[in-house]
């Protein structure tokens, strides 16, 4: 009876989490509406992860969060952000840091020369920024206005005339994937899929399958697919035994005195591509 109420005690599962001690991981996609109040423990060293991890509370819309940072006085950064506070919070977005990639590297044109040669074509007019604008425009036309563009602007940044040809190339490229999916009979192409059986989009969206050429993210998150994970709650029990056992450390010195702890590398390859056992639910 004295185990059976220590357990009950100790059994949190069904009680709400009142306070909960996070790390900086917490700004990494972490959309909890009823989070209201966070206290930061000192200034983090980047402000972009200052700003995601902050912005974690008040994602309600049945009241405001509360965030509260606490700085140390020993640390001259922390000190420094305490002087300018204020500022700081004002402008913060001015000092979000710089991202670490290459300009114009052949992954980041892979990643977002379409978007950037739509984006140019779209912002010209009316005419081109409606959506079914891809079925009447010259693909060849509305690309090489802005070759040069593009071109000059990579040639600047990396000071070297190799990145603009692969820039020229890549638009030139997508230019002809553009004019042979406009030939499609019985179909209208626009910049986005309409559900009305005919339009079908010349832009794909990173979830829709493999990347294309005409595949253009919405955000930076969409530069690489997602990863889709599947927690699975594990009631427990003293019944339920699990599918493999530890090796005691008996086991562990008769095999290194035998000499059976030896792997070829063959059995090592083996060893690493078999996936590890899972406990079914």
């Amino acid at each position: 009876e004295a185990e059976k109420r220590r357990k009950a005690r100790n059994d949190t599962s069904m009680r709400p989490l009142d306070v909960l001690l996070a790390t900086n991981m917490i700004s990494v996609g972490v959309d909890v509406p009823r989070l209201g109040l966070m206290v930061v423990g000192g200034q983090p060293k980047s402000t972009a992860e200052y700003i995601q991890a902050t912005s974690r509370v008040g994602r309600s819309a049945a009241g405001p969060g509360l965030v509260v940072t606490a700085l140390n006085w020993a640390r001259p950064r922390d000190l420094s952000h305490y002087e300018s506070f204020e500022h700081f919070h004002a402008t913060f977005y001015r000092h979000v840091e710089a991202l670490s990639v290459t300009p114009f590297a052949p992954r980041s044109l892979d990643r977002g020369l379409s978007a950037v040669l739509t984006s140019l074509i779209r912002h010209q007019d009316d005419v081109t920024s409606a959506n079914p604008a891809p079925q009447s425009l010259d693909p060849q036309e509305s690309s090489v206005a802005f070759i040069d563009i593009i071109r000059t602007r990579a040639e600047d940044l990396t000071s070297d005339a190799s990145v603009g040809d692969a820039v020229s190339e890549g638009i030139k490229i997508r230019a002809d994937a553009w004019l042979h999916q406009k030939g499609q009979a019985g179909e209208i192409l626009g910049y986005r899929q309409k559900k009305d059986g005919k339009t079908v989009g010349l832009l794909q969206n990173p979830s829709e399958g493999p990347w294309g050429l005409w595949t253009c993210p919405t955000s930076l998150r969409e530069v690489e697919p997602g990863v889709n994970l599947l927690l699975a709650e594990e009631s427990g029990g003293d019944d339920q035994s699990l599918p493999w056992e530890f090796p005691s450390g008996d086991d562990e010195q008769t095999a290194e005195d035998d000499g059976s702890a030896e792997m070829s590398e063959d059995e090592v390859r083996d060893a690493r591509a078999t996936p590890p056992a899972v406990r079914p639910t």
